[in-house]
C-alpha cells in the first residue's frame, strides 16, 4: 500500500531532476567511449572516471541534493518513518512501480515488512549507483523488495547469489527456506538448484539444525529421488523417524513418508531392530507392513528367483548413493594435472543378503588430459616431417571405471556408476558435481568436462587435491532366466 499526496514537484525540483539526468547520460556515455573501436590507433587511450560520477550520483543520495520527490518508508507495526529525498528520473529508470507512483506525485508513503525496512536503505542505493552488498539473512527481504518494485537485474542478482552461496555456512541453514520461498515466488531455477543441493549434502543436512524445518512436500519430493548422497538408508529412516516424532504430521502423511523409504536397501537384521525398537514403525506399521514383509523376501531369495515374481525395476529396488564402503570408493588424486592415475576397490555384487557376500572389483582410471581422436597428434605431410601437437588444453580429465571381473559372475545384474566430486566454498565441503553412466560404458561422456585442472585455484580442487567419491549401483533385472 502506497499513501499518494498531490503536492507537485516546483520548478527547482525540476532542475535537480535535469542535473541528475545529465550525470546518468555521462556516465552512459562514457561507459560507451570505454567499449568504442579505437581503429587500432597506438595513441588510442580511455580516460576513465566513471567512478568520480558514481560517487557524485551517491552523493545526491546521502544528501538530498536537488531532489524532486520524497520516499516515506515505514516498518510494519511501527510509528516512525525513514525518509528518503529521491530524484524521480533515477528510480523511474529503474523501476516502472516507481515511475507509476511517483507520476504527477512528490511524496510517497511505502509499508514494507520490518526485514525488508531495514535494508530499503541498500535498495534506493542499488538504484542510483547500480551495486549492493548483502548476507545470507538479507537475500530473501532483497528479493522481495527486487521483486515488488519490479527491478529486474536486481531479482536476478540476488537469485545468483542465493545460487552460488547454498554452501555458506549458517548457524541455522538457509538453503530450505531458500527453496520454501523459490516456490512462493514460483522461481522454478532456485527450486532446482536448492533441491540438488539438498539431495547432493543429505547427510550434512539431516544432522543440522536446518533438518526441523522441512516441510512435508519437500521431504516428500527428496524420498522421490534416487540421486540423493547418504550414508545409508538406515540413516535416512533414523532422520525421518526424527522428524515425524518432531512435526507429528497428520497419519496419511506420516504413512506417504514412511512408505518412501526403501526397506529392501536396509539389512534385515537392523530391520529386526526398527520392527522391536521404532514407537513410530510401531504406530503407523499396518500402512508399511506389505513394504516390509517385501523386504524380507527380497532379502531372504536368491535375486534371480526373486524377480521372476517381483516387478524389481521400480524405485524400491533401487539403490541411492550410498557412501558407506560396501557401496564404492573414495579418492583422493593430489595433483591431479601431473599425470594418469589408477586404483582398484571392491563392492558387494547387489543390496540382497544373498549376495552381500560377494564381491566385484572394480578398476579405475584417471586421465588428465585425454585428448579425442580429432585433436590427438599426427604427423605432418611437410618436408620437414615435423609433428603436428595439440594444446594440452583442448584436452579434458577422463575417468574409466571397469570390472576386474567377468561379466558372467554377476548375471541378472547391471550397475549405474555415479562419480561425485566434492569442492570447497564458504570454508565448506560439500558435492557440487555429479556424473552417472550406466554399465554399458565404461566412462561418462562430459566428466569435468569445464574444470581448469592447471589452475591451483580450481573450484574443483581442494588443496590442489581433486575429491572423488565413486558409487557402485547394482540393478536387478526383471523376467530373466536363471543361470545354467
Amino acid at each position: 500500500m502506497a499513501r499518494l499526496t498531490g503536492a507537485r514537484p516546483c520548478p527547482a525540483r525540476r532542475w535537480g531532476c535535469a542535473a541528475a539526468a545529465f550525470l546518468l547520460l555521462l556516465l552512459l556515455t562514457v561507459q560507451a567511449a570505454q567499449k568504442a573501436d579505437l581503429s587500432g590507433d597506438a595513441t588510442a587511450a580511455t580516460i576513465n572516471h566513471s567512478l568520480t560520477l558514481l560517487q557524485r550520483l551517491q552523493e545526491l543520495l546521502q544528501n538530498g541534493n536537488a531532489s524532486d520527490a520524497v520516499l516515506r518508508v515505514r516498518a510494519a507495526a511501527s510509528d516512525e518513518a525513514k525518509v528518503f529525498h529521491v530524484h524521480q528520473l533515477l528510480l523511474s529508470l529503474q523501476s516502472e512501480v516507481f515511475e507509476g507512483l511517483l507520476r504527477n506525485q512528490s511524496v510517497v508513503t511505502l509499508h514494507e515488512p520490518p526485514e525488508s525496512a531495514v535494508l530499503f536503505d541498500k535498495f534506493i542505493r542499488y538504484l542510483y549507483c547500480g551495486g549492493v552488498s548483502i548476507l545470507l539473512h538479507q537475500a530473501i527481504p532483497m528479493h522481495q523488495l527486487a521483486s515488488k518494485y519490479r527491478v529486474r537485474a536486481l531479482q536476478r542478482g540476488v537469485a545468483d547469489y542465493m545460487k552460488t552461496h547454498l554452501a555458506s555456512e549458517s548457524s541455522q541453514g538457509h538453503v530450505v527456506g531458500w527453496y520454501q520461498y523459490a516456490v512462493r515466488v514460483g522461481d522454478e531455477a532456485l527450486q532446482e538448484s536448492c533441491l540438488q543441493f539438498l539431495a547432493w549434502n543429505l547427510s550434512a543436512v539431516l544432522g543440522s539444525a536446518e533438518w526441523a524445518s522441512v516441510s512435508a512436500e519437500l521431504l516428500l519430493l527428496l524420498l522421490e529421488r534416487s540421486d540423493l548422497v547418504l550414508h545409508s538408508e538406515l540413516e535416512l529412516y533414523t532422520a525421518v523417524e526424527g522428524w515425524l516424532g518432531r512435526r507429528q504430521p497428520e497419519p496419511p502423511v506420516a504413512e506417504r513418508v514412511l512408505r518412501a523409504i526403501r526397506y529392501p536397501m536396509i539389512a534385515p537384521g537392523q530391520l529386526f531392530r526398527l520392527q522391536a525398537q521404532s514407537a513410530v514403525l510401531a504406530q503407523h506399521y499396518g500402512a508399511v507392513r506389505d513394504l516390509l514383509f517385501q523386504a524380507f523376501q527380497f532379502h531372504a531369495a536368491s535375486p534371480l528367483h526373486f524377480a521372476k515374481y517381483f516387478d524389481v525395476n521400480c524405485s524400491m529396488f533401487l539403490p541411492r548413493n550410498y557412501l558407506a564402503p560396501g557401496w564404492g570408493s573414495q579418492w583422493v588424486i593430489n595433483n591431479p594435472a601431473r599425470d594418469d592415475r589408477s586404483t582398484s576397490f571392491q563392492t558387494q555384487l547387489g543390496p540382497s543378503s544373498h549376495d552381500t557376500s560377494k564381491r566385484v572389483t572394480w578398476n579405475v582410471l584417471f586421465s588428465p588430459r585425454w585428448l579425442p581422436i580429432s585433436l590427438r597428434p599426427v604427423y605432418s605431410d611437410s618436408v620437414s616431417g615435423a609433428i603436428q601437437s595439440a594444446r594440452i588444453e583442448d584436452g579434458r580429465p577422463r575417468l574409466v571405471i571397469t570390472p576386474a571381473m567377468s561379466s558372467s559372475d554377476f548375471a541378472g545384474v547391471s550397475f549405474q556408476k555415479t562419480v561425485l566430486v566434492g569442492v570447497r566454498q564458504q570454508g565448506r565441503v560439500f558435492v557440487k558435481h555429479a556424473y552417472s553412466f550406466h554399465q554399458s560404458s565404461d566412462e561418462v561422456a562430459d566428466f569435468l568436462a569445464h574444470a581448469d585442472l592447471q589452475k591451483r585455484t580450481s573450484e574443483y580442487l581442494i588443496d590442489n587435491s581433486l575429491h572423488l567419491h565413486i558409487v557402485i549401483k547394482p540393478v536387478y533385472h526383471s523376467l530373466i532366466k536363471a543361470k545354467k
